[in-house]
């Protein structure tokens, strides 16, 4: 199966359970979906592998809680995920990734430098 990235509007149960394979480090607390919070995914083989929480105001949008499952990592998998929530979002000028629940601050910092973000006091950020 090819990988695909998808917006989730109501998690399956399998997908609560990847989801928590995910994010392991927190209880397992997805926030309301709407179009202003959003969840996507990076799905293969019918299992998610990576996932992040989308905020969008205007022409801002945060990104929560990217993280990509430890036996998935350096594949390709949050970087096809990253570009592919910016796209959909093209009104979105201005992005800001919040540095919170990282588990590796420094492979973090070199992913996003990578995919165009500047650390920033909170977090890192990219201006389109």
């Amino acid at each position: 199966m090819k990988l695909t990235i998808v917006r989730l509007t109501q998690p399956s149960e399998q997908d609560r359970c990847d989801l928590a394979k995910i994010w392991p480090d927190a209880p397992l607390q997805i926030p309301q979906l709407d179009d202003a919070t959003q969840l996507w995914a990076a799905r293969f083989n019918d299992r998610l592998l990576a996932a992040v929480i989308v905020n969008l105001d205007g022409e801002r949008g945060r990104l929560m809680r990217l993280r990509v499952r430890e036996v998935t990592r350096r594949r390709g998998v949050g970087q096809y995920l990253l570009q592919e929530v910016i796209a959909h979002h093209s009104s979105v000028r201005n992005w800001l990734l919040s540095a919170e629940h990282s588990e590796d601050p420094a492979a973090l910092t070199g992913f996003m430098q990578h995919n165009g973000f500047q650390p920033t006091a909170d977090g890192w950020q990219r201006r389109l």
